[in-house]
């Protein structure tokens, strides 16, 4: 009874996360590829997104802390995070990481900054998300899977809003 309400629970969660458009098509094909022989296969793909994405945001945290800024490399960044994001689906994440490339194509300082704290406002909501996801679909699937394995049990912490003017950023 308890694991059929989970079920219901779950897949509610999952359902919420595709209306509102924090994920889309590509989160179900990393589901079709999770089999008996690998149960936690698509958690551990979006761990490893978390990972990566909060290191990838504090790079860019870090590049525009420098005067002059390295445009290349913040491009860069955008682009790894961007392409990190359509590897799970991350659909709000992804698309402002397009915005931001549009700004910055535009030379436009304001809307980067703003662009970049979207980015880290829309990863935190779906982070957080996710999490809850993660710990209905466990309870689902009962006391096989292993405790901790959850998105926040890796010790990742909010990362800090971005402690920068408007003035600090320029464009050559």
């Amino acid at each position: 009874m308890e694991r059929s309400r989970a079920f219901c629970e779950a897949a509610g969660v999952k359902k919420s996360l595709f209306d509102q458009g924090f994920l889309d098509e590509q989160f179900r094909q990393l589901e079709e590829l999770q089999d008996d022989l690998s149960p936690n296969f698509v958690e551990e793909v979006v761990n490893s997104f978390f990972r990566d994405s909060a290191r990838l945001m504090v790079s860019v945290e870090q590049t525009l802390e420098n005067v002059p800024h390295n445009l290349t490399r913040l491009d860069e960044l955008i682009y790894q995070l961007k392409g990190s994001c359509s590897s799970i689906g991350a659909v709000r994440v992804r698309n402002e990481c397009s915005r931001f490339r549009e700004y910055y194509s535009q030379r436009n300082a304001q809307g980067c900054l703003a662009s970049f704290r979207r980015i880290k406002s829309e990863h935190a909501a779906l982070r957080q998300k996710l999490e809850a996801y993660f710990q209905v679909a466990s309870r689902r699937a009962g006391p096989i899977r292993s405790v901790g394995r959850s998105v926040g049990a890796h010790g990742l912490s909010p990362l800090a809003p971005p402690r920068l003017f408007i003035w600090q950023i320029f464009f050559y």
